[in-house]
């Protein structure tokens, strides 16, 4: 219990005075820890949990001997997409064995796995929208395309992607090597609530 100071009492209400009076009232103070653990989804009864940031990289398997101009898709292996419900933003990680540009961009994922209970999906075609604080809110436009990135060869090139592929359940990228030569090329991901 706690003892505060009235600004003003009842009797500078009713303009008898204008100054405070130091009258006191007590305030019950409690402090509840709470943490929440999930929500019960009202469709199927079951609880379904926080989402937490992921904490390692996802890593693909390799593609091995791209050739110069040839196109990959990662996530390739099972499953061969990245589902970003309740995450918002993204960390994608490309190690190429030989240096030079490289074109991204994100796509919709395989047509054979529905987004949520649609199917089929356009597959392999940019994915698009509006996005608040992209220019003009009112235009559709491609999320992610980046026509030329030069990449360094045998490290990992990260890049961060900050809330434009928030919440899309059905995420590839389309990775093509314009370097110049063969290169094998392997993708990751981490996700970040």
């Amino acid at each position: 219990m706690v003892k505060a100071i009235t600004p003003f009492s009842t009797r500078a209400k009713e303009g008898a005075t204008d100054a405070p009076l130091g009258d006191f009232v007590k305030v019950e103070q409690e402090i509840i820890s709470t943490a929440t653990a999930g929500f019960y989804d009202k469709n199927t009864g079951k609880l379904e949990g926080v989402i937490g940031s992921d904490k390692l990289f996802t890593v693909d398997a390799t593609h091995e001997a791209t050739p110069n101009s040839g196109e990959v898709l990662s996530p390739q292996a099972t499953p061969q997409y990245i589902d970003m419900t309740g995450f918002k933003d993204l960390f994608i990680a490309i190690r190429p064995t030989r240096a030079g540009a490289y074109a991204i961009k994100a796509i919709m994922g395989p047509n054979d796995i529905s987004f949520a209970n649609l199917a089929p999906v356009n597959p392999a075609s940019n994915l698009r929208g509006c996005i608040y604080g992209m220019g003009s809110d009112s235009l559709v436009r491609d999320l992610f395309i980046d026509s030329s990135e030069t990449l360094t060869a045998d490290v990992w090139n990260i890049f961060s992607i900050q809330g434009v592929l928030a919440n899309q359940k059905l995420l590839q990228f389309s990775i093509t090597n314009n370097s110049g030569g063969e290169s094998d090329i392997t993708f990751a991901y981490m996700r970040v609530v």
